[in-house]
Order: C-alpha cells, then sequence, then structure tokens
C-alpha cells in the first residue's frame, strides 16, 4: 500500500488512489503526453511518400550555408540560402535525384558547402580521428591506472600462499616444514 496523507482529503486520495501519489503523477503524465500526441497527429501515415517540402528540407540541411557561419541552408534566412533552397525545389520538381542536386551544388561551391565533409582524403581523416583520440586516451587511462593504483587483495596466483595449501591437500610437507606437520605426518603418528 502506498503512503496515505492525514486529513479528510488525504482519506479520499488513499481509497482511491491505493498506491499513492507516485502512481497519479506517472498517469497525469502519461495523459499529458497522450493528449500532446493526439494534437500534433498528422493525418499523412508515416509511411506515405514525403512531400516536396520535406525532401526540400532534408536536401538543405545536408548543405551549408557559403555566406553563413556553422549553418545549414534549411537553418539560414540568409539570401543566398533561400535560393538554394529555391533552386534545390526547382531540380526536385525536374526530377533530379538527391545525389544529382548534391553534386551540383559541390560542382558550385566545392566540398566545403558539404554539412558533413567527404569521408575521402582530408574528410577522412576528420571522420576517423575523434575514433582514434578516444582510443588513445582509454589507452592513456588504463596505463596510468595499472600503475599507480596498489594490486588487489589476496594472494596472487602462484604465491607461497597458494603453494602451501595445494601442498597440505596434496600430502606432500610444505616448504621449512617437516613431513610430521602435514596429513601424512599426522598419519604417520597415529
Amino acid at each position: 500500500m502506498g503512503a496515505r496523507v492525514r486529513g479528510r482529503a488525504g482519506a479520499c486520495l488513499g481509497r482511491v488512489l491505493p498506491l499513492g501519489l507516485p502512481v497519479a503523477v506517472v498517469a497525469a503524465v502519461a495523459v499529458g503526453l497522450g493528449v500532446a500526441g493526439a494534437l500534433t497527429w498528422e493525418a499523412r501515415p508515416a509511411w506515405a511518400a514525403p512531400t516536396l517540402d520535406d525532401q526540400v528540407y532534408a536536401i538543405a540541411r545536408e548543405l551549408r550555408c557559403p555566406v553563413c557561419e556553422a549553418q545549414t541552408v534549411a537553418e539560414s534566412d540568409a539570401e543566398l540560402a533561400r535560393q538554394m533552397r529555391a533552386e534545390i525545389r526547382a531540380r526536385l520538381a525536374r526530377g533530379q535525384s538527391r545525389e544529382e542536386i548534391i553534386a551540383y551544388f559541390v560542382a558550385q561551391f566545392g566540398d566545403g558547402v558539404l554539412a558533413a565533409p567527404p569521408a575521402r582524403g582530408l574528410g577522412l581523416f576528420l571522420w576517423v580521428f575523434p575514433g582514434l583520440a578516444l582510443a588513445a586516451g582509454a589507452a592513456v587511462v588504463w596505463a596510468f591506472l595499472r600503475a599507480h593504483l596498489p594490486p588487489a587483495r589476496g594472494a596472487p596466483p602462484g604465491s607461497a600462499g597458494i603453494r602451501r595449501a595445494v601442498a597440505h591437500h596434496a600430502g606432500d610437507a610444505p616448504p621449512g616444514r617437516s613431513a610430521s606437520e602435514g596429513p601424512a605426518g599426522r598419519q604417520a603418528r597415529e
């Protein structure tokens, strides 16, 4: 049973929500998300073909605005970005593919117009470097921790304590003790 609130209102709440306030909060959030989803629902099903505007936006997100700093053509309000979006729309209307449109802009402005650098030449280095830097950093941290942390507690394999225990159970006398002190010695004394 959940926590009960004292007083008249708490008694009603305890009868209505036996699991307590956390369940009520979760239910309210779920209903709120459901209502928000219903308000933003589109009449077009998710599997339907994207509209011309969707295609223009998708291609414009892949192109960097040549006159803006750190903005794609889709994000920019510059006149050149508007012209580029209009050109994308016109080329899509003529039936050109995404690759053909991007190739057109690369021919006009160079590889710098691409929002993501191409995975060749210097661009390949930009794609590979973050992974290499992460691996190198992990190796440095591992080497540092290995060098500066104390060894784990307990005897390492092959230590004198383990050799003594193995010899004791095998019936051999451990080093530094006589045979009469081991299990075989006990049997000889009896």
